[in-house]
Protein backbone atom coordinates (compact mmCIF):
# COMPACT_ATOMS: atom_id res chain seq x y z
CA UNK A 1 0.00 0.00 0.00
CA UNK A 2 1.33 3.22 -0.37
CA UNK A 3 2.76 5.57 2.03
CA UNK A 4 -0.39 7.59 3.61
CA UNK A 5 -2.27 5.41 2.79
CA UNK A 6 -1.82 2.60 5.51
CA UNK A 7 -4.24 2.41 8.16
CA UNK A 8 -3.45 3.89 11.93
CA UNK A 9 -2.66 0.27 12.65
CA UNK A 10 0.11 -0.54 10.11
CA UNK A 11 1.82 2.21 11.14
CA UNK A 12 2.17 1.62 14.38
CA UNK A 13 3.08 -1.56 14.18
CA UNK A 14 5.34 -1.76 11.44
CA UNK A 15 7.52 1.11 12.49
CA UNK A 16 10.49 0.04 14.05
CA UNK A 17 13.21 2.25 16.25
CA UNK A 18 15.60 2.26 13.19
CA UNK A 19 13.10 2.83 10.44
CA UNK A 20 11.62 5.73 12.60
CA UNK A 21 15.61 7.08 13.09
CA UNK A 22 15.66 7.10 9.48
CA UNK A 23 12.57 8.44 8.47
CA UNK A 24 12.67 11.45 10.65
CA UNK A 25 16.25 12.31 9.11
CA UNK A 26 15.05 12.16 5.59
CA UNK A 27 11.03 12.12 5.52
CA UNK A 28 10.60 14.95 8.27
CA UNK A 29 13.61 16.94 8.49
CA UNK A 30 15.27 16.37 4.66
CA UNK A 31 11.75 16.70 3.25
CA UNK A 32 11.39 19.96 1.10
CA UNK A 33 7.43 19.24 0.02
CA UNK A 34 5.27 20.26 2.90
CA UNK A 35 2.59 18.24 2.02
CA UNK A 36 5.12 15.33 2.08
CA UNK A 37 6.64 16.55 5.33
CA UNK A 38 3.40 16.25 7.03
CA UNK A 39 2.54 13.27 5.88
CA UNK A 40 5.33 11.90 7.41
CA UNK A 41 4.98 13.30 10.66
CA UNK A 42 1.51 12.35 10.63
CA UNK A 43 2.58 8.89 9.79
CA UNK A 44 5.68 8.49 12.56
CA UNK A 45 5.06 11.19 15.51
CA UNK A 46 2.40 10.86 18.45
CA UNK A 47 -0.08 13.56 18.53
CA UNK A 48 1.97 14.90 21.47
CA UNK A 49 5.66 14.13 21.06
CA UNK A 50 8.15 16.40 21.60
CA UNK A 51 10.68 17.46 19.76
CA UNK A 52 14.01 18.99 21.55
CA UNK A 53 16.60 20.72 19.27
CA UNK A 54 19.89 22.84 20.78
CA UNK A 55 17.85 25.86 22.22
CA UNK A 56 13.61 25.33 22.14
CA UNK A 57 11.00 22.51 22.98
CA UNK A 58 8.14 22.07 20.06
CA UNK A 59 5.21 20.00 21.14
CA UNK A 60 3.25 18.24 18.70
CA UNK A 61 2.93 17.62 15.35
CA UNK A 62 1.55 21.15 14.28
CA UNK A 63 5.35 22.64 16.06
CA UNK A 64 7.33 19.69 14.83
CA UNK A 65 6.06 20.59 10.84
CA UNK A 66 6.39 24.21 11.46
CA UNK A 67 10.48 24.03 12.72
CA UNK A 68 10.75 20.92 10.45
CA UNK A 69 10.13 23.80 7.43
CA UNK A 70 12.19 26.21 9.19
CA UNK A 71 14.95 24.09 9.06
CA UNK A 72 14.63 23.18 6.02
CA UNK A 73 14.54 26.23 4.92
CA UNK A 74 17.85 27.14 6.45
CA UNK A 75 19.50 24.68 4.04
CA UNK A 76 17.51 23.73 1.64
CA UNK A 77 20.07 21.16 -0.70
CA UNK A 78 21.33 19.90 2.04
CA UNK A 79 20.79 15.99 2.75
CA UNK A 80 21.62 14.40 5.80
CA UNK A 81 23.39 11.29 5.49
CA UNK A 82 23.75 8.61 8.02
CA UNK A 83 27.32 7.73 9.04
CA UNK A 84 26.76 4.33 10.64
CA UNK A 85 23.61 1.99 10.89
CA UNK A 86 20.96 3.05 13.58
CA UNK A 87 21.69 2.07 17.08
CA UNK A 88 18.34 0.24 18.99
CA UNK A 89 18.09 -0.20 23.01
CA UNK A 90 15.00 -1.00 23.95
CA UNK A 91 12.45 2.10 22.92
CA UNK A 92 14.86 4.01 22.24
CA UNK A 93 17.59 4.62 19.66
CA UNK A 94 20.03 7.09 17.67
CA UNK A 95 21.62 7.68 14.41
CA UNK A 96 24.87 9.54 13.74
CA UNK A 97 24.68 11.60 10.90
CA UNK A 98 26.68 14.53 8.34
CA UNK A 99 24.71 16.86 6.32
CA UNK A 100 25.38 19.03 3.52
CA UNK A 101 25.34 18.88 -0.56
CA UNK A 102 25.43 15.90 -1.83
CA UNK A 103 28.76 15.51 -3.59
CA UNK A 104 30.79 17.47 -1.53
CA UNK A 105 31.96 17.50 2.40
CA UNK A 106 29.65 17.78 4.70
CA UNK A 107 28.80 20.75 6.34
CA UNK A 108 28.36 19.76 9.91
CA UNK A 109 27.50 16.28 12.02
CA UNK A 110 25.14 15.59 14.40
CA UNK A 111 22.86 12.52 16.06
CA UNK A 112 19.46 12.35 16.50
CA UNK A 113 17.96 10.38 19.27
CA UNK A 114 14.26 9.01 19.58
CA UNK A 115 12.08 7.66 22.08
CA UNK A 116 8.77 5.56 21.30
CA UNK A 117 5.73 4.60 22.37
CA UNK A 118 3.58 1.98 20.04
CA UNK A 119 5.85 2.19 17.02
CA UNK A 120 5.74 6.01 16.92
CA UNK A 121 8.37 8.95 18.25
CA UNK A 122 7.09 10.35 21.49
CA UNK A 123 10.33 12.45 21.76
CA UNK A 124 13.44 13.38 19.29
CA UNK A 125 16.69 15.20 20.53
CA UNK A 126 18.46 16.92 18.44
CA UNK A 127 22.29 17.22 18.64
CA UNK A 128 24.90 18.88 16.05
CA UNK A 129 27.88 17.30 17.37
CA UNK A 130 31.78 17.14 16.36
CA UNK A 131 33.69 13.77 15.89
CA UNK A 132 37.17 13.38 15.68
CA UNK A 133 37.01 11.49 12.65
CA UNK A 134 35.11 14.86 11.30
CA UNK A 135 36.95 17.85 12.90
CA UNK A 136 38.92 17.73 9.19
CA UNK A 137 36.29 16.87 7.17
CA UNK A 138 35.10 20.70 6.02
CA UNK A 139 39.18 20.15 4.21
CA UNK A 140 38.70 16.02 3.23
CA UNK A 141 37.69 15.37 0.34
CA UNK A 142 37.56 11.96 1.26
CA UNK A 143 34.49 12.98 3.41
CA UNK A 144 32.48 13.63 0.20
CA UNK A 145 32.45 10.36 -0.63
CA UNK A 146 29.93 9.46 2.19
CA UNK A 147 27.53 10.45 0.40
CA UNK A 148 28.26 8.04 -2.84
CA UNK A 149 29.13 4.78 0.07
CA UNK A 150 27.47 1.54 -1.70
CA UNK A 151 26.20 0.82 1.83
CA UNK A 152 23.91 3.87 1.90
CA UNK A 153 22.89 3.51 -1.51
CA UNK A 154 21.92 -0.10 -0.74
CA UNK A 155 19.73 1.29 2.15
CA UNK A 156 18.44 4.16 -0.30
CA UNK A 157 17.40 1.52 -3.34
CA UNK A 158 15.92 -0.56 -0.05
CA UNK A 159 13.47 2.76 0.99
CA UNK A 160 14.88 2.75 4.23
CA UNK A 161 17.07 6.33 3.29
CA UNK A 162 14.79 7.92 0.58
CA UNK A 163 16.25 11.33 -0.95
Amino acid sequence: MARGLRSETENTMSNSISTLLLRNLSDVFGEKDRVRRRVAIDEIFHEDAVFYPKGGIYRGRDEIDRIAGVIKATHPDFEYQPLFPPEELGDAGRVRWVSGTPGKPPVYPGTDFIGARNGRIAWSIFFSTAYPELDSAAHDTRMANVFRQPRLRQLAKNRLITH
